[in-house]
C-alpha cells in the first residue's frame, strides 16, 4: 500500500520538474530572441549610417554619380533593405505575413544577385534562370497579397 502512494508522488515530482525546466527554457529562449533582435537593430543602424555616409561622400566628391558608383550604392541599399526586412520579420506574429515577408526577402536577394552579376555571355543561362526565379517570386508575392486581401474581405463579409 505504501509503494502505491509513493509512485504517484514521484511521478508528480518529475512532472513538476519537467514543467519548471520547460518554463526556464522558454524564458531563456525569449531572452536570447530579444538579445538577437537588439544585435540586429544595432547592425541595421550601422548599415543605415554606412549607406548614408557613402551617399554623402560620393556626392560631395563626384557631384553627379556615374553608373558604377550608383551600382555600388544600389547594392548597398538592397543589402540594407534585406537586413531591414529580416529585423521586421522578427516582430511578426502572423504565419501568413511571415511567409510573405520571406518571399519578399528572397526576391530582393535575387535582384541583388542579378545586379551584382557581371554581364558575360557565359553567364546567360544563369541570368535567365535567376530572372525566371525572381519573376516567379514576384508573382507569388503579388498572388499572396491578393489572396490576403480577398481572404480578409471574405472573413469580414461572413461576420456581417
Amino acid at each position: 500500500m505504501m509503494e502505491q502512494l509513493q509512485k504517484p508522488d514521484l511521478h508528480k515530482t518529475f512532472d513538476d520538474l519537467e514543467a519548471r525546466a520547460e518554463s526556464f527554457f522558454q524564458w531563456a529562449l525569449k531572452v536570447l530572441r530579444l538579445l538577437f533582435i537588439l544585435i540586429m537593430m544595432v547592425y541595421l543602424f550601422d548599415c543605415l549610417v554606412s549607406l548614408s555616409g557613402k551617399i554623402v561622400v560620393l556626392t560631395l566628391e563626384h557631384g553627379m554619380l556615374d553608373f558604377p558608383k550608383m551600382k555600388t550604392l544600389l547594392t548597398d541599399s538592397l543589402f540594407t533593405l534585406i537586413v531591414l526586412a529580416i529585423v521586421k520579420s522578427l516582430f511578426i506574429r502572423s504565419n501568413y505575413v511571415y511567409a510573405v515577408t520571406f518571399l519578399e526577402i528572397g526576391f530582393v536577394v535575387l535582384m541583388r544577385k542579378l545586379i551584382l552579376l557581371e554581364v558575360d555571355p557565359s553567364d546567360t543561362w544563369l541570368m535567365l534562370v535567376l530572372g525566371m526565379v525572381s519573376a516567379l517570386f514576384f508573382g507569388l508575392i503579388i498572388y499572396a497579397h491578393y489572396g490576403k486581401n480577398t481572404l480578409f474581405s471574405e472573413k469580414e463579409a461572413q461576420k456581417s
